[in-house]
C-alpha cells in the first residue's frame, strides 16, 4: 500500500474569513481564494507531484471546492462526489462559534456538542469512512478538493480515530495536505501546507 491521497481545502471565501460556518450553503470563493488555488495549482504541477499523473480526482459539488480544483487545473479530470460535501451544520450555518456559544448559555464546541438539525457525528463519520474506503482502492492515488471539517473527518477516520480527533486538526484554506502509509500503517505524510502561499499579503 504506498498510494499517496492528497487533501486540498478549497480557497477563502467571505465566510471563512468571518469565522462562519458554512455547510451546504454555496459561497462562492473570494478573489484572493482564486488566487490562491492557482498558485497551489503550480505547486502541484511540479515536483514531486508532476501534476499527480494517473490519480483519481474527486471534489465536492459545492463551487467553492469546485473552483479550487479548476483554478488548480484538475477540473478536466475530476467528479462530483457528494460524500465530501461539508458538515451540515444544522442550526449552526452561517454563525460563528461566539455566536452559537452565545445561543447555547456559554456553553457549546462543535467537536464536543454536535449540531441540532444538522448531521450527526455518527453520519458525518460515516461519509468519512466511505471516502476512506474509496481512496484505499485508489491505487494511482487521489486528489480531492473539498472543504475543512470534512477533510479533518476523513483524515481522522483514515488513522482509525473517533472522528472527533479531527477537532486536534488545523486546516487552513487553500492548503495541501498528504495521506499516505508507513510501516503498512495509515499515516499523515503531510499536513496543512501552505508554502505556496508564502509572501502572499496576508496569506493564511
Amino acid at each position: 500500500m504506498t498510494a499517496r491521497i492528497l487533501l486540498v481545502r478549497h480557497g477563502q471565501t467571505a465566510w471563512s474569513v468571518d469565522g462562519r460556518h458554512t455547510g451546504h450553503t454555496d459561497i462562492p470563493l473570494l478573489d484572493r481564494g482564486r488566487a490562491d488555488a492557482r498558485a497551489l495549482g503550480a505547486r502541484l504541477r511540479n515536483a514531486p507531484w508532476d501534476g499527480f499523473p494517473g490519480a483519481e480526482v474527486r471534489t465536492s459539488p459545492l463551487s467553492r471546492a469546485k473552483e479550487t480544483c479548476e483554478l488548480a487545473g484538475f477540473g478536466d479530470r475530476a467528479s462530483d462526489w457528494d460524500a465530501l460535501k461539508e458538515w451540515d451544520y444544522g442550526d449552526a450555518e452561517g454563525r460563528t462559534g461566539e455566536q452559537m456559544q452565545q445561543d447555547r448559555g456559554g456553553e457549546w464546541v462543535l467537536w464536543r456538542d454536535g449540531v441540532r438539525g444538522g448531521e450527526s457525528f455518527a453520519e458525518l463519520s460515516a461519509r468519512a469512512d466511505e471516502v476512506v474506503a474509496w481512496a484505499r482502492e485508489a491505487e494511482n492515488g487521489a486528489v480531492l478538493f473539498a472543504h475543512g471539517h470534512i477533510l479533518r473527518s476523513v483524515t481522522a477516520r483514515w488513522l482509525g480515530e473517533d472522528v472527533r480527533f479531527a477537532a486536534r486538526l488545523k486546516l487552513d484554506p487553500a492548503s495541501l495536505s498528504e495521506l499516505s502509509w508507513a510501516h503498512g500503517k495509515p499515516v499523515i505524510a503531510r499536513w496543512n501546507d501552505t508554502a505556496h502561499l508564502e509572501g502572499r499579503t496576508g496569506a493564511a
